[in-house]
């Protein structure tokens, strides 16, 4: 596929795993309206390709992104009807890891808070200054934050507009771990390889499942996911299950402590 060069990178650091970075670094990787519609695009784009196991996301300089780029505000940025790259991440259907290597600032926040999983650099920053800005959350913070973080340290951050450094982001568990700068592409690429080696269909399937049940009860999660494991198991095979029971245990060798 192509993707345009200015404003938002392409990289395939292994078969089956694409890197797009936000390439604004004079400006934070502050979203404009078209970098918007580059990423929303690009992410649509890459939806449609089957051979893609795994998709990462990162910034670009010193910043992952510094959220919306307030010169070109206006009505119709903050209402909706301009490109949603945070929509176009939530409709990915496969794994998306956030690579942050700096600040993710409000909508920058909202964006990593798309990812699926998130690995920080030491000098990544988390910050949500709707508050301080005059703009009310659109792009789902206000409803993910406390669900990730609890309600207390997400009105903490939506009240105060202070940052948040990497290592009490991990404490908080708004972020999976944190690695030293150099770090984080390198053990991004190797989590990718990792998901991209598991069963792509069953990734897909998984999910969905994860991500359809958490945004309901448990209890309608519970019945959901019963009735997916009878349908999936319908369709299963012994001489398969036991291949694959194999393989896994063999790998579970070489990952031993």
């Amino acid at each position: 596929m192509t993707i345009p060069t200015e404003l938002l990178q392409l990289s395939t650091p292994h078969p089956g795993c694409v890197c797009l970075t936000l390439n604004r670094p004079q400006a934070m990787n502050a979203l404009s309206r078209a970098l918007r519609q580059e990423l929303a695009d690009s992410i649509d784009q890459l939806a449609t390709d089957a051979s893609l196991r795994v998709l990462v996301l990162t910034g670009a300089g010193r910043a992952f992104c510094a959220g919306l780029d307030l010169r070109e505000i206006d009505g119709s940025a903050l209402g909706g009807n301009e490109a949603d790259p945070v929509a176009a991440l939530l409709r990915f259907p496969r794994p998306v890891i956030g690579a942050i290597n700096g600040a993710a600032i409000t909508g920058g926040l909202e964006l990593a808070l798309a990812c699926d999983v998130l690995i920080a650099s030491t000098e990544a920053r988390f910050a949500d200054t709707h508050a301080r800005v005059g703009v009310i959350p659109g792009w789902g913070l206000s409803q993910k934050l406390p669900r990730l973080i609890g309600i207390a340290r997400a009105k903490e951050m939506a009240f105060s507009g202070n940052f948040v450094g990497a290592e009490q982001a991990e404490r908080w568990g708004l972020v999976n771990r944190v690695v030293a700068p150099e770090e984080l592409l390198p053990q991004t690429f190797a989590l990718a390889a990792d998901m991209a080696g598991a069963l792509p269909d069953m990734v897909l399937a998984y999910k969905q499942l994860i991500d359809e049940g958490f945004a309901g009860t448990l209890g309608d999660g519970l019945v959901m996911e019963r009735a997916r494991s009878r349908d999936w198991a319908a369709v299963l095979t012994a001489d398969a299950l036991r291949a694959r029971g194999a393989a896994v245990q063999a790998r579970g060798r070489t990952q031993a402590p």
